[in-house]
């Protein structure tokens, strides 16, 4: 039954989390007047602030993943097994999907269909590897020093996320593979998604082996 509840945590937080990223999103672009920054902007505020908000949601309960490469970290720290981390990953994807398809359905927009929005090259891909890697190590860290605060300090890492890298800062394989299917202003390129995946776990797996070095192992269980 715990399981089953984390789950559904994760999934329903996944959907409300791309809900939140792709619903700002169109409200932005709709509401910008073509004014690109003014949008991204908007959408920078209402994701940092609504992923703050479903991590202190939904955190006693799974975690509060929502994402991949944070599910990947907690496995390779030997903090859940290996089957579950399966099932998390599995439900934060299809949450994900669900997430897009609510956003579209308030919006008045198609359930799914491809982004054309192109996001390709180093410049993207090593935002990418920088914007997860820096995630995952303010997760460990502020998780490590101050737990009470971590839900505040990813919400403000992704807000400047947005800013500071060339990518906005994705940082989520589940994320990145759900806005392919959205043809808005959070769009990415289905061809696209697979560069994107790769950099995140790249930058996970960096993330993680620093992280246990800097801040010592986490061997409590998850």
């Amino acid at each position: 039954m715990k399981a089953a509840r984390a789950l559904a945590a994760e999934a329903v937080g996944t959907a409300f989390l791309l809900a939140v990223v792709v619903g700002s999103g169109i409200m932005a672009e709709r509401l910008a007047g073509g004014n690109v920054a003014l949008a991204l902007l908007a959408n920078a505020l209402a994701t940092g602030a609504g992923l703050a908000a479903l991590i202190l949601t939904f955190g006693s309960v799974s975690g509060a993943h929502f994402n991949p490469v944070v599910t990947l970290a907690e496995a390779m720290d030997g903090r859940m097994g290996r089957w579950l981390a399966v099932a998390y990953i599995v439900a934060q994807t299809f949450g994900a999907l669900a997430g897009v398809a609510a956003a579209h359905g308030m919006f008045g927009e198609r359930v799914f269909a491809a982004s054309t929005h192109v996001r390709s090259g180093w410049p993207q891909w090593g935002s990418e590897v920088v914007a997860t890697a820096g995630l995952l190590l303010v997760i460990r860290g502020v998780s490590r020093a101050q737990p009470t605060a971590t839900a505040f300090a990813v919400g403000l890492y992704i807000t400047s996320g947005y800013w500071f890298t060339a990518s906005t800062s994705f940082a989520n394989p589940a994320v990145t593979l759900a806005r392919a299917f959205t043809p808005t202003f959070a769009g990415i390129r289905p061809v696209d998604a697979l560069g994107f995946i790769a950099a995140e776990l790249v930058g996970a797996v960096a993330a993680t082996l620093f992280g246990r070095w800097l801040f010592g192992a986490r061997t409590e269980a998850c």
